[in-house]
């Protein structure tokens, strides 16, 4: 059988813990920030883990990770 691909796209959003979760960066962080308040864009550089609804999606496409 052989070595399946990583999908690169994903390898760069997505990084496996040592749990087996997957940390990943939240949304609206890149711009029109004037307009949010600081504890606002504090909590948004904080990185999240991926819902475990989505895990089995994420490791598809991270089949090493």
């Amino acid at each position: 059988m052989p070595k399946m691909k990583t999908h690169r796209a994903s390898a760069k959003r997505f990084k496996a813990t040592a749990t087996g979760e997957f940390k990943r960066f939240k949304a609206f962080h890149r711009h029109i920030l004037t307009s949010k308040d600081r504890k606002r864009k504090n909590r948004l550089q904080a990185a999240d883990t991926v819902d475990k609804a989505d895990h089995a999606k994420v490791k598809r496409l991270l089949p090493y990770a």
